[in-house]
């Protein structure tokens, strides 16, 4: 089911694309993956494999992938006034830790990873748990593209537009019990393969987990993200499957998922864990809170440079307070931060 959500900040794809582009994109989808020439994709997801490390996503492109393609529901969400951020920066301008410390590890080092087979486990506090293979796992839904700010906590932002289904459908299909008040996502831990995880860094208590309230993840926005620029998710940008929650900091979008459990107490999430005064279970982005080592009421939008750093004002909730500020009403968002 396509859930549209009329904004004002919404606007159709063609405003925040080069329309040539757009037509482009549209003219590519209508045929089949196998049929069209490399040379009429857009621009952005040039098929090139020196943009991707040598590895060619849409060569590995699961067949469950194209399948749900053919269908996928466009401009669901989009923001206005705003240019994509360029796949090459999106791709490889990221943290990923289980990867590496550096922003360019996780496309460095990520191309190893096995993301097929991939299985999901639902449990906890729902009527049907259980155990499923990714491809039977999104099966049941609608895929939709959603371009969406991206507002790291390092006071970095790019707009991405992913590809994935809203986690309400998820929670309804579940069916989790009235103890249900929280969900705990939980992502992969593989030691051959990931060397950030061999290494231990930042003292990090693998694996990696994050969290969200019930109503949060109830709330339109939230999405588990497949996809992202028309094709399958990058395995540095948390494939095969990626939390979306674009009200907060990018750290609460837990990448690689194994498990999401339906909890009755608040998880205790990674960074939370690990510096409590810095990063809270709530994650919002909200330019009036600094982190305690540097401001966030200004964030650099990628791409950026010395000479055009692009330097522009944080938006509360990261521009989306219309569609989420009532989730926080009467709390104090400097002490639930």
């Amino acid at each position: 089911m396509l859930i549209k959500i009329a904004r004002p900040s919404d606007c159709h794809e063609s405003e925040v694309t080069p329309e040539a582009l757009y037509l482009s994109r549209r003219r590519f989808l209508g045929g089949s993956l196998s049929g069209i020439a490399l040379a009429s994709l857009p621009g952005f997801a040039s098929a090139d494999p020196s943009r991707y490390d040598g590895v060619d996503p849409v060569a590995q492109t699961p067949a469950w992938f194209d399948e749900k393609l053919g269908a996928l529901k466009w401009d669901a969400v989009t923001v206005k006034g705003e240019s994509i951020t360029p796949f090459a920066d999106a791709t490889h301008y990221n943290n990923f830790y289980e990867f590496g410390p550096e922003k360019t590890d996780p496309a460095a080092n990520a191309g190893a990873l096995q993301t097929e087979p991939w299985s999901v486990v639902i449990d906890g506090e729902v009527a049907k748990p259980g155990k499923y293979a990714l491809e039977d796992f999104i099966k049941p839904y609608q895929l939709e593209e959603r371009i969406y700010r991206l507002r790291c906590v390092e006071a970095w932002s790019m707009v991405i537009p992913w590809i994935g289904f809203p986690i309400a459908e998820l929670i309804k299909r579940v069916e989790p019990t009235g103890n249900a008040k929280y969900l705990r996502f939980e992502t992969l831990v593989d030691r051959a393969h990931m060397p950030g995880v061999q290494s231990n860094f930042a003292l990090i208590e693998w694996p990696y987990v994050e969290g969200l309230r019930m109503d949060e993840a109830m709330n339109p926005l939230a999405i588990l993200a497949v996809g992202m620029y028309g094709r399958v998710l990058a395995n540095q940008n948390g494939a095969p499957l990626r939390l979306i929650a674009p009200w907060k900091y990018g750290f609460k979008g837990a990448k690689s998922i194994i498990r999401i459990s339906f909890v009755a107490e608040q998880p205790k999430t990674t960074w939370q864990s690990l510096a409590p005064d810095e990063y809270g279970f709530y994650a919002n982005v909200n330019p009036t809170v600094d982190h305690p080592r540097w401001t966030q009421a200004h964030e650099r939008r990628l791409p950026s440079g010395l000479f055009s750093p692009n330097i522009r004002p944080t938006l509360m909730f990261n521009g989306y307070a219309e569609e989420v500020a009532s989730l926080y009403a009467g709390m104090d968002l400097r002490v639930n931060y």
